[in-house]
This record gives structure tokens, sequence and C-alpha cells, in this order.
């Protein structure tokens, strides 16, 4: 077969930039670490001496992380005054703990993928699974530092007033129940919001529930408690409100822990259930979105669901069809989406 030049060209160049790409991951790790970037986007323009200085750190190697981050176009130079600096858009992606669009948890999460190839190879020979907590902890904290920015800015200003009634009752106090809860982001935003109303944080994780109680602890909210169980076995009854935050697919048993969840609702309560966006077909998500979510999903979304009872496996692209199926054959009558972002879904069930 001929090879095509210009073909061939074009996919050693995305290579290249992949290569560059994989390579750079540690480095914002450590640019997170030791606030390169934040000291930056706080006192920029800066030159690699005064970067290393203002952050206590060595030059010689601040200069090299610097012409890599401006070479990944993570940070800008100016050639004239040898200076770095970020502009407003790298700022909110990587100087900016509280934006919406921060993204150096990623980072940090596949720092783990790398670290935990040799269980991943293996699972693709056996067909079983990796369970959650048997990953590198680089994954718990990734996850965290993820996610959490978004939930800040979205889950009570704009996910929970999109369901129907329930910031009323949330405000009045109402008892609810977060599962899957991980180091408890989701449950203490809430918690802070709603003070009237008491959470339960439940995972099945012992590790990430010892961190969510000094998460909680910390945050000074007295109105949460924590408790290591399965999506399928969480005590309580009558709750008013019961969330699962990106956390449904990794389940064994998705449409067994719906049916708990409805079992576990008052007549009139909500489950809402956040997701990563998806669309229904393969060919519909081969874009930026889905290939990080496939990825992420074939190290870790897979093997933790095919760890457990059924190993039903939706995987973090199930698309919004699949969802709604696994949540009604839970059990529950009514379904809507009730909101979308670009990287999630955010669905209303209720008994």
């Amino acid at each position: 077969m001929e090879l095509d030049e210009n073909k061939l060209h074009e996919l050693l160049g995305k290579v290249v930039t992949e290569m560059g790409a994989a390579a750079n991951g540690p480095l914002v790790i450590i640019g997170d670490k030791l606030g390169l970037f934040e000291s930056l986007a706080n006192h920029g323009p800066m030159t690699s001496h005064e970067l290393a200085s203002k952050t206590g750190t060595a030059e010689r190697y601040i200069r090299e992380w610097s012409s890599a981050q401006a070479a990944s176009g993570y940070i800008d130079y100016d050639s004239e005054a040898e200076k770095f600096m970020m502009n407003p858009e790298q700022i909110a992606v990587f100087g900016n703990r509280k934006s919406p669009v921060f993204m150096t948890g990623a980072f940090y999460a596949i720092s783990s993928v790398y670290i935990d190839e040799p269980k991943i190879e293996k699972a693709f020979k056996t067909g079983e699974g990796v369970a959650w907590g048997d990953h590198n902890v680089c994954l718990f904290c990734g996850t965290e530092k993820f996610f959490s920015p978004s939930y800040e800015d979205n889950l009570t200003s704009n996910w929970i007033t999109a369901l129907e009634g329930v910031e009323e009752k949330l405000k009045q106090g109402a008892k609810v129940a977060d599962i899957g809860c991980g180091h408890a982001a989701s449950t203490i935003i809430m918690a802070k919001e709603y003070p009237n109303s008491t959470f339960l944080g439940v995972d099945f994780h012992d590790k990430s529930i010892e961190n969510a109680k000094l998460r909680a602890k910390e945050a000074g909210v007295n109105n949460i408690s924590f408790i290591q169980s399965s999506a399928k076995e969480f005590p309580g009854k009558d709750y008013d409100f019961i969330t699962f935050f990106d956390c449904l697919h990794d389940m064994g048993d998705p449409v067994g822990a719906c049916s708990y969840a409805k079992s576990a609702l008052k007549p009139d309560g909500t489950c809402m259930i956040v997701e990563p966006y998806g669309n229904d077909s393969l060919a519909e998500n081969l874009n930026p979105v889905g290939r990080a979510f496939y990825a992420f999903s074939t190290s870790l979304c897979v093997p933790c669901s095919l760890n457990q009872e059924v190993g039903l496996a939706l995987g973090a692209q199930a698309g919004e069809k699949r969802l709604k199926e696994t949540i009604l054959s839970g059990g529950f009558s009514r379904y809507k989406k009730a909101t979308e972002t670009p990287f999630n879904l955010i669905l209303e069930a209720r008994p």
C-alpha cells in the first residue's frame, strides 16, 4: 500500500504534538505544586531569575520549565524583554484555582494512569477489573482538583436551580445523600449553600471517606456526616434529594444503584445524576472531549465497573439515551435532562 505523504506528515505532526503534551504533563503538576503558574499570574511579567526568586526555586530549572510552557502555549514569552507572562485565558486555565475552567487537576489524574499502566495491561488480557482504590493516590487528588472548579461554578447556581422545586426544599431544610462523594467537593459545596439541610456523604472507598471528613472539618461545615458504603447499601430512608456526581457510570450495577436510590427517596423526592457529557453514538463522540473521556474511561471507569458485581461498564461516554434507559430500568417513572455543560449532562429523576 502506497503512503500518502501529505497524510503521513499530518499524522506525524499530530504525534509530535502529543509527545510534547505527554512529556509536559509532569511539568504542569510541578508548576501547580510550586506555585509557578500562580506567581506568573499574580506578579508577571518576570524573567526566569525573578520567577525563581519569587518562588524559592532554582533558576536553571525555572528557565527550562518556562521555556517548555511557552512552547506549549500555556504561558507567553516576550523575547525583547526576555520575560514570561500569562494572558487572561492562560490564567483561567492554569493560574486561578477558583476559575471554573481550572484544569491542572486533570494532569494529576493522568499521572496515575501512567503509573498504573501495568495493572490496566493485565486487565486487558484477563478481562478482570481494577478497583478504584487500587489506583495510585494521584488519581484521587486529581479527580477532586479537576471536578471541584466546575462544581463550585455550576452546582448551586445552575444545576440545582434547574431542578423542579429542589432548591426551595434545600433552603428550608432537606435530607440529602451524596452517593460516590469522593473527597466531598460536591457535598461541602451544597452543605455550605444550604445550612438548614443535612447531608450524608457516601463512598465505597475508605481512604476517600477519610479525606472527605478532613475536607469537611477544614471547611468548617457541621451539617455533613460520612459513611463508607456501596450505592446499594447506604443507610436511611425518606431522603428529599439524592445525588450522583460523575460516578454512576463507574458502578458495577448502576441499575441497582438507581433502584436503591428510588427506594430511599420520599415519594416526592428527586435524584440528580451528573454524568460526563456524551452523545449517543461513537461517531458523534469522535472529538476532543470524547477523546479525553474515552481515554480516562478505558483506564479508570470501565475497569472500576468490571471489578464490581454486575460489571455493566457503561463507560464515561454512555450518552443520554443509555443513561435514561439505566435510570428508568432502576424504577424511576419520571426523567428529564435538566441542563448540560460542555463536560456534563445533568439529569433529573423522580419516583
